[in-house]
């Protein structure tokens, strides 16, 4: 098997010449470019999608001084930024298609601040005025917002720490505010703010968290901020598993040696308002999407592809299937995503532009069962406290509001009640998936003999417990899934007319 290796090429700016002809790699010279983006949260998502839309841009000619400067906040950034670094930020991307894969080397970012427990590196890049956007992919439980209302949580303990120590500030938040305030002092002028998570309505939640963080210290300076920076919506996708052994070795695969290297499916959308104070790469130019009307495709993404995602995760992980695709492969638990999709999520979609919700259902289905793509359902459960609250909730919501049916995500959401208990149907127990997993877990054997407790958890689900349509759904699908099994619930569901 080794011989047919081909002969293995460290990534890094020297070595680009030497990589297989295959592969695709930058046409500009990196030495010609200068930093425009300072973005918060490397992970893989970013470098296989917003990177690579500049990557693509600073390819037939344009936007070379937004090259991209990377920062983190987390202890787990100063990892990704050690490989990084020592591959000249470069990052190989290998495109994962049902007949095969192909491979290009992206190298939009140039630089990766050290990550410090006072973020004094990362303030002073962002006071930096060749600094023009500071854009964040920090997950979408990361911004300090209750889940059940939406709402700015002052009180959360990094955030009041920020609030009494702002030139020392724990999260990237503070740090945001920090470089504003030397910004503003020194007449150097704002930047924009750019949520690329996944959150309905990312740039309205960012602002009100830079804003609400910057009036806990100064009120004056939260309205410099107000008056001057602009935190534009946007809707991002792409399905980006994480890198592990497997992907470590399809990079060396194809003759590269890379510490970080990314895996991602067929597929980019990239939709944003136009609202950036101090200018903006113009990414239309390959294929990014600006219009006024971005609530319209994150509602149909958020609801459709991130929903449906913690439809088919919990239970997938519930009888022990590793990958989306698997669950897609399952034609019992496909059936229940698809009705689900079709009878409680799609009443409450709006059609965008060339794209009606039925056909989303659709496109989506492809992606996910894409073989290739070896997203793991593990994945897509992490942080359910966050992605049930954020994704499923408003369309269970909008279906009590409107007698539409809701049957199929009270069982959504009794299949998380149940994951959350640490076991699968096997006996096999479930590692910590969740940043509250231990209060979940607590809360999850009280809901085993009295289901309820699991809807009074109002930082998730705020007043559902009072609705009695969803309250007595939950419980006869939370006992008969502890009592029959995941398969037993979901077949009687999906056999069910009258849930449909």
């Amino acid at each position: 098997m080794d011989e047919l290796m081909p002969p293995l090429i460290r990534l890094s700016r020297a070595h680009l010449p030497e990589l297989p002809a295959d592969i695709a790699r930058p046409t500009y010279h990196r030495d010609e470019l200068t930093p425009g983006i300072v973005h918060i949260g490397v992970g893989n998502f970013h470098r296989a999608h917003q990177a690579w839309y500049l990557h693509r841009l600073m390819n037939v000619g344009a936007a070379r001084d937004w090259s991209i400067v990377g920062a983190g906040v987390r202890p787990g950034d100063a990892v990704m930024r050690e490989k990084l670094m020592a591959q000249d930020c470069l990052t190989t991307l290998i495109e994962l298609r049902p007949d095969g894969t192909s491979a290009e080397v992206c190298g939009a970012m140039i630089g990766f601040v050290p990550v410090e427990a006072d973020n004094a590196a990362l303030i002073a890049q962002m006071a930096d005025p060749a600094i023009r956007i500071v854009s964040l992919t920090v997950t979408e439980g990361g911004y300090f917002v209750n889940p059940a209302t939406g709402s700015f949580a002052p009180t959360q303990p990094d955030i009041a720490h920020d609030a009494a120590y702002p030139d020392r500030p724990r999260t990237a938040f503070g740090a945001i505010v920090a470089a504003l305030r030397l910004r503003r002092d020194a007449g150097r002028g704002p930047f924009t703010v750019q949520s690329c998570d996944n959150l309905r309505g990312n740039g309205d939640i960012t602002r009100d968290t830079v804003l609400g963080l910057a009036q806990l210290s100064d009120r004056v300076l939260a309205g410099w901020i107000a008056d001057h920076c602009t935190f534009p919506n946007s809707m991002v996708d792409c399905i980006v598993p994480a890198t592990g052994p497997a992907e470590t070795r399809a990079a060396r695969a194809l003759g590269v040696e890379d510490n970080a290297p990314v895996t991602h499916e067929n597929f980019r959308q990239w939709v944003m308002e136009d609202a950036f104070c101090t200018g903006r790469p113009d990414w239309d130019r390959v294929g990014a999407i600006f219009t006024d009307k971005v609530h319209g495709y994150e509602a149909m993404k958020i609801r459709i592809l991130n929903a449906g995602h913690q439809v088919l995760a919990n239970a997938g992980e519930l009888l022990g299937l590793a990958t989306i695709a698997d669950c897609m492969a399952d034609p019992l638990i496909s059936a229940f995503w698809r009705k689900v999709e079709m009878s409680e999520i799609v009443p409450h979609v709006a059609a965008v532009p060339d794209m009606t919700p039925e056909n989303y259902v659709r496109l989506t289905g492809v992606r996910f069962s894409n073989p290739a793509v070896h997203d793991t359902t593990r994945r897509v459960a992490f942080d359910g406290s966050s992605r049930h609250a954020g994704f499923v909730l408003s369309s269970l919501r909008e279906g009590l509001a409107t007698g539409t049916p809701i049957s199929g995500l009270a069982l959504v959401e009794a299949l998380w009640a149940r994951m959350c208990a640490g076991t699968r149907e096997d006996g096999s127990m479930i590692a910590p998936n969740d940043p509250n997993w231990n209060a979940l877990c607590a809360c999850a054997g009280l809901a085993r003999s009295r289901p309820i407790a699991w809807l009074e958890q109002e930082n998730i689900y705020g007043d559902l417990a009072g609705h009695a349509t969803f309250a007595a759904a939950f419980e006869g699908w939370l006992r008969m899934i502890w009592r029959d099994g995941t398969q037993a619930a979901l077949h009687t569901y999906t056999q069910d007319n009258a849930a449909a």
